[in-house]
């Protein structure tokens, strides 16, 4: 048989666009080039470089290495491979590699052949085309496939697999009647086993065709990043290297698109790194071509096991040739003869890989999160893996609303889930929950009760808990809680895990996004059993000194004038602390008890956090010169810092009779040598020996951080924020502030009255801009609005936009997509609302807003004058 080695793929061709835009200033004109593929063009850049047509009548040496080995292929394969000329032949112009019955005794119940073209036959980059027809029968396992020759990144799959074609149990019929036809393409890499990685796809032949009935061509081209898959031609998947994202800081906070990727240790650093660029594929490999029978894949499926009677007579993986091509374009990275088609990066052709999502750096800001507490969280549904249950809400005697999960025949786990498939409230978004600045004194907790224990008396109940896509995940029996208590049928039991033991486990507290109660899986059948009061949270970091009583662990202290300070009744504020200073010099205020080792630990707020306390003088020191002071001290007075009590009140001394607030930035005294970590005493005092006749109370004493939960901005509310600005981009006009009557009152009015090419909204003044990260999970950018003139243009479309300092990064949407698809009605006010997450998603710097925008369409928003009100970055 003579063969026409030919080729089919596409030219690359550079194509110069000019574009042209008009501003306020004149014409500017930008020309930019952009390298695209011409696919109605053939390519001829596509030269063969290694082939084999076996031709002879024997495997030719030079090209192949034979493989002779009972090792069972890592896969518990039933073969042993042998260089025997029943299980390797050449002939007519194909090789022929078949699977046969072994005889009685031997080591493996079957022999085949398995051969490798490593040191022979290596490559990095270009297409890879084979012709063949494929076994049948339960137990085949033909493949052809690569490995790399070097293992520069380490044992597999570390280096990577390249499988250009495989298929298993090919013209089997299960019992239902379907026949079994697929071809898979799939890459392996990641981990080391059992946490490796693969993504791939299978194909089914048009028009009910069986690879087994006769010759096809599957091909893979393979350029730097990426790797497209075929089969007669058609490209029916692809896959690509992860690409990172990030924001305008250059901190990493996520995957733009998840690909495969590559966990080893970096060579300068030392340190076990992944990397997301093409390695491991940006090695050489070699070629593998082998008929395996059985093993732990084609064994699992369809009809199960070996069809013996399938290899009775033999079967036979035929191959026509293996031709090897390189991109003469570009031989380095492979890229510029790519054989494409319209969509092969589409949902149904480009695959998602396994690639662990990287953490978006911490906000190092404490927050908690109620996943549920008896009402319903939209981006954190309740949720059955795999059992086809519908959680449902019940009615509970003593906790009211909460989640009732079953579990039947078929094995699940259940629990609240943050990921996008799964939420179905159209108010709902992916919400990943950033737990890492709570780790050391946060905790998972939840109550749950039993309502029917498992059938299986040896079933387990067990916590566990997933981050960034189930990347990372910790798996603990509910036993081992701080409770230490196992599940009791009728009862209610609260479990607590606290996020170092989870973190200790495994998990990366960054990113938590899925939350599991459950019996061990595959033991659950009959089990039923309500959850509420689902939290990550953390103890709030606050000292309360004196609120609407003393505190018996900081008791009121009088230093050295031997008074006894006293809860006395205010008739402004109830019940306060009250101290007196006779004719004995003292210092006086707050103090825990002498040798009970009781101090607090401020460091955790030291950067936001403050010592706050009303004051007011009832009788002034008989001194009139008596400076009134503030002091801290800390581990036993190891450190201390003392200043006027008016630096606390914007230099403002106290006034008799009048309560007033005094306010000392922890921060400040942490500046002026006070060690935060071990305060234990705070004292309010006329300077010493100055105070005789002095009475004054104390009220509302506290170390806390005010910051905390309070991470909302309010651009516009009847008046715009200081730090921001009405804003008229391009036409020149000022926005002003009007007044719409009830109930909005106050309200920011623009118009487009003469110069059409304009953007209006809010702008935040130089060098602000909002950090919105605290508030991903259920934060939106809302607004009200209404059109008071619409655009003479009938075509003029309403828009939405929001930037980042600079223009870095910018999201435009329908200003419809924020109102459940309506748009805006003349003389209607209606209520604008984007979710936090959506904007993240389609590419917003969140951490640094400073420009809102809402507009017609540029160009035609003549003569439409509106009003905006409540502008707000909040939680929902």
């Amino acid at each position: 048989m003579t063969k026409n080695i030919t080729t089919k793929a596409l030219t690359a061709s550079l194509i110069a666009l000019g574009l042209s835009a008009c501003g306020g200033g004149g014409d500017v004109k930008t020309n930019s080039d952009f390298t695209s593929i011409d696919t109605t063009q053939p390519v001829t850049d596509w030269q063969l470089v290694w082939s084999d047509e076996f031709s002879g009548t024997s495997l030719d040496s030079r090209k192949w290495n034979i493989e002779v080995n009972c090792l069972g292929g890592g896969n518990q394969e039933q073969q042993c491979y042998t260089d025997s000329g029943d299980n390797l032949v050449v002939s007519n112009d194909t090789l022929k590699i078949i699977a046969l019955p072994a005889e009685e005794g031997a080591e493996k119940p079957y022999t085949s052949a398995r051969i490798n073209s490593k040191m022979k036959g290596d490559f990095k980059y270009g297409r890879i085309e084979v012709r063949a027809k494929m076994p049948e029968g339960q137990g085949t396992w033909p493949a052809v496939w690569m490995m790399p020759t070097d293992e520069v990144y380490g044992g597999w799959p570390k280096s990577g697999e390249i499988d250009i074609v495989e298929a298993v149990n090919l013209k089997t019929v299960d019992g239902e009647g379907n026949v079994e036809s697929k071809v898979y393409g799939t890459l392996h890499y990641g981990r080391d086993a059992p946490n490796n990685s693969s993504s791939g796809k299978a194909y089914t032949l048009p028009g009910d065709a069986n690879p087994a009935d006769g010759f096809h061509t599957y091909t893979i081209e393979w350029q730097e990043g990426e790797f497209r898959w075929y089969v007669d031609g058609y490209l029916y998947q692809t896959q690509m290297q992860s690409t990172v994202r990030q924001n305008s800081k250059g901190e990493v906070i996520g995957l733009r698109h998840r690909g495969w990727f590559a966990e080893y240790f970096d060579a300068q650093t030392g340190e076990l790194e992944v990397k997301y660029g093409p390695e491991p594929f940006d090695e050489r490999f070699h070629l593998i071509m082998n008929l395996a029978v059985g093993g732990s894949w084609p064994e699992n499926v369809n009809n199960l096991g070996i069809d013996a009677d399938a290899f009775v007579n033999g079967q036979t993986f035929e191959i026509d040739y293996v031709r090897v091509y390189e991109c003469a374009a570009n031989p380095n990275t492979g890229r510029g003869c790519e054989t494409i088609r319209a969509g092969y990066k589409d949902e149904e052709t480009l695959v998602i890989g396994e690639a662990p999502i990287p953490s978006p750096p911490s906000t190092g800001i404490p927050q908690d999160l109620t996943i549920f507490a008896g009402t319903p969280n939209p981006n954190w549904p309740a949720w059955d893996c795999c059992g086809g249950s519908t959680p449902a809400l019940v009615d509970d005697v003593e906790k009211g609303q909460v989640y009732q999960f079953s579990v039947g025949a078929t094995p699940t786990v259940n629990g609240f889930i943050s990921r996008e498939v799964f939420i179905t409230d159209p108010n709902g978004t992916p919400s990943p929950f950033d737990a890492s600045p709570i780790l050391e004194t946060g905790s998972v907790s939840f109550d749950m009760k039993v309502v029917s224990a498992p059938i299986n008396p040896d079933s387990t109940w067990l916590f566990k808990i997933e981050s960034n896509e189930g990347s990372t995940f910790a798996e603990l029996p509910l036993a081992s809680s701080n409770e230490g208590v196992s599940p009791v049928v009728g009862e209610w039991q609260t479990y607590t895990f606290p996020l170092q033991v989870l973190s200790d486990a495994g998990l990366d507290v960054s990113g938590i996004d899925v939350v599991m109660i459950f019996p061990a899986w595959g033991t659950g059948e009959g089990a039923e059993y309500q959850v509420t009061n689902v939290e990550i949270s953390s103890p709030a970091v606050e000292l309360v000194l004196f609120g609407d009583a003393s505190n018996p662990d900081w008791p009121m202290w009088d230093c050295c004038g031997g008074t006894t300070p006293a809860e006395v009744v205010d008739e402004e504020r109830g019940t306060v602390a009250e101290f007196s200073i006779g004719a004995t010099p003292t210092v006086m205020g707050f103090r825990p008890p002498e040798g009970s080792g009781i101090q607090f630990d401020a460091s955790s707020i030291a950067v936001d956090g403050v010592v706050q306390f009303d004051m007011k003088v009832v009788s002034a020191p008989a001194n009139p010169d008596a400076v009134w002071k503030f002091k801290i001290e800390s581990d036993g007075a190891t450190t201390a810092v003392e200043v006027d009590l008016a630096t606390g009140n914007g230099d403002q001394a106290p006034v008799t009779g009048e309560w007033q607030t005094y306010t000392f930035s922890l921060q400040s005294l942490v500046d002026l040598g006070l060690d935060p970590s071990a305060i234990d005493v705070v004292m309010i005092f006329p300077a010493w020996g100055t105070g005789e006749g002095a009475v004054y109370r104390v009220d509302e004493a506290r170390i806390y951080d005010p910051s905390a939960g309070a991470s909302d901005l309010t651009i516009f509310q009847n008046v715009v924020n200081s730090d921001w600005s009405l804003w008229d981009c391009c036409a020149g006009s000022t926005p002003s502030i009007v007044d719409a009557g009830a109930p909005y009152g106050s309200v920011a009015q623009f118009e487009i009255l003469g110069w059409p090419e304009t953007v209006l909204g809010f702008l935040a003044n130089e060098g602000v801009s909002f950090d919105a990260t605290p508030l991903l999970a259920n934060g939106a950018v809302s607004f009200d609005m209404r059109v008071v003139n619409a655009p003479t243009n009938p075509d003029a479309q309403w828009l939405f936009k929001i930037e980042s300092t600079g223009a870095a990064t910018a999201v435009e949407l329908p200003l419809a997509s924020g109102n459940f698809g309506t748009a805006p009605v003349t003389g209607e006010w209606a209520r604008y609302t984007f979710s936090l997450q959506d904007l993240f998603d389609a590419g917003l710097d969140i951490s640094d807003i400073n420009v809102i925008m809402v507009f017609p369409t540029w160009g035609t928003g003549g003569g439409s004058v509106y009003q905006i009100d409540n502008v707000t970055i909040s939680n929902f």
